[in-house]
């Protein structure tokens, strides 16, 4: 691996039988008993960014999916509460779920079907989430999900739609899992946005810890007609970024660099508290 990960994460090299930094043994050492790992995704239990996330834990412990049975981009953190969920188990073990990734995590969590997990993991997307993409993530909703029950979670995103080189994003997610196993970076639960370059040697790049940068606003919604003359609607692509200087996950992503953005979920303005206190008052 590239020395400069190293400075990233400020941690020496040790060597271990898979080449990566470190090793399940080490990362495991925090828990007495075996490690159980709930992973979701929002492309659906039958993309292949999950299966890749999945073969990148084994050997870390037990391993529960739950996923949508469809694609359910951009859900958010919605969950069904007007209708009931049905939930089937694939060929594979997968388990899915018909409603959205928050749903998913939510029954794994809530059903008694399983053992409370350890850890919590949302990915591997089919395209970015940076900056306000977090917002309107399923991604990122499913991982949030467990972060609300007091498990520490992340969410994994490849940075080009497409797939192209998800086996390197694999091996980087991979490393990020143990890494933050075997330095766990608060006491408390954490939610993490990793986003990985989609290139052949995001394995070998540095990693940043950002803030979430801002994007204009979505194009214009796009109409069209169907046969018989009704108009329809497509929500518009996302804005470019808008606020992507140094230190924003959309630099460090276009630096070539894996974007860690730590995320909460209180969305108070804290800084702007006093100026409403004395509108208030006025």
């Amino acid at each position: 691996m590239h020395s400069d990960h190293y400075r990233a994460v400020g941690r020496p090299r040790h060597q271990c039988p898979l080449g990566l930094a470190f090793c399940a043994p080490s990362a495991l050492r925090f828990y007495n008993g075996p490690m159980r790992i709930l992973i979701a995704n929002d492309d659906g239990y039958l993309a292949p960014g999950i299966a890749a996330l999945v073969q990148a834990c084994d050997g870390l412990g037990t391993v529960d999916v739950f996923a949508p049975e469809r694609n359910a981009s951009g859900t958010s953190n919605a969950l069904s509460l007007h209708q009931p969920l049905s939930l089937h188990t694939a060929s594979n073990g997968f388990r899915y779920v018909s409603g959205t990734p928050s749903d998913s995590v939510h029954l794994a969590l809530t059903s008694g079907l399983i053992s409370k997990p350890d850890l919590v993991l949302s990915g591997i997307n089919n395209g970015a989430n940076m900056g306000d993409d977090t917002l309107y993530s399923g991604t990122v909703a499913a991982a949030t999900e467990g972060y609300l029950f007091g498990v520490p979670a992340l969410a994994f995103s490849l940075t080009d739609k497409g797939w192209s080189h998800l086996d390197v994003a694999a091996r980087v997610a991979r490393k990020v899992i143990e890494h933050v196993l075997a330095n766990p970076p608060s006491a408390s639960p954490y939610l993490l946005n990793v986003n990985i370059p989609a290139s052949a040697d995001a394995d070998k790049a540095a990693w940043q810890i950002t803030r979430l940068g801002r994007r204009h606003a979505s194009f214009p919604a796009v109409a069209q007609a169907n046969p018989r003359g009704d108009l329809f609607y497509w929500i518009g692509p996302a804005g470019e970024a808008k606020e992507d200087g140094d230190g924003t996950d959309f630099h460090a992503v276009r630096e070539g660099r894996v974007s860690i953005t730590p995320l909460q979920v209180d969305m108070t303005d804290h800084q702007r508290l006093p100026t409403w206190r004395n509108w208030l008052g006025a």
